[in-house]
């Protein structure tokens, strides 16, 4: 059986170096990458799940907040990203957020963010590094706890934002040791996990890998189920 076949949007930035480490995460856990971007082709007909990739931060205006300390932004990205996931799950397409993706993920189903989230959680408390050396909790009960498991585990830090209101829909699958929301999940189908780490990084650690292999698998039913209803339509036709 073929690959599913995942999209990846990446910022023309820096989609250079972080594409192919996504990629390289969903062939060994049986999928495979097609990287989207501002200027790319977006078609969503052709693609079994989406990963919206991490970068720079979010602009507010996408969910009423006010400019503040962001320094970075990318409208058009923004914009490109926000309609994939709402048309996505529209759609039944499985998502996987990662870090700026997990909180487009909440803002795609109406929920806001905390612009400076080190100072509400305390700057004490910040960890900025690609190596795991931040404690997360994982909620019980939750997809992610089954994706890989209900011990706490370490991960890794690149933000500023974080998710502050819940988008329509979803729920927290784990905080870290502040009460920082790290992960966020849909509570029904289709398949959508947030994470705000980068567990493209950690490909070493099998709970990280598991998240990868859990979104191809979701990939895999969900082409399943398309190419069975296609199938279905030309025997009515």
């Amino acid at each position: 059986m073929s690959r599913p076949l995942i999209a990846v949007t990446t910022s023309a930035r820096t989609g250079w170096r972080v594409y192919p480490l996504i990629n390289l995460n969903l062939w060994i856990t049986g999928g495979r990458g097609a990287r989207w971007g501002v200027g790319r082709i977006a078609d969503l007909e052709n693609i079994d799940g989406l990963i919206i990739g991490g970068g720079d931060d979010i602009g507010p205006d996408l969910y009423g907040g006010r400019l503040g300390i962001s320094a970075q932004l990318d409208p058009q990205r923004d914009d490109l990203e926000r309609c994939l996931a709402q048309a996505a799950l529209e759609r039944n397409i499985p998502v996987l957020g990662i870090c700026r993706g997990s909180q487009m993920l909440n803002v795609a189903l109406g929920g806001t963010l905390d612009q400076d989230a080190w100072t509400t959680y305390g700057p004490e408390r910040k960890i900025k590094t690609i190596l795991p050396k931040r404690e997360v909790c994982v909620e019980a009960n939750t997809h992610l706890s089954l994706i890989s498991g209900e011990r706490p585990m370490k991960v890794n830090a690149l933000h500023t934002q974080a998710v502050d209101r819940l988008g329509q829909g979803l729920r927290i699958s784990a905080r870290d040791t502040g009460g920082m929301v790290q992960a966020i999940e849909r509570v029904r189908d289709p398949f959508a996990l947030g994470v705000q780490w980068h567990p493209e990084h950690l490909f070493y650690a099998h709970r990280q890998r598991a998240i990868f292999r859990a979104l191809v698998s979701a990939a895999r039913a969900y082409r399943s189920d398309r190419n069975q209803t296609g199938a279905m339509r030309r025997e009515l036709a």
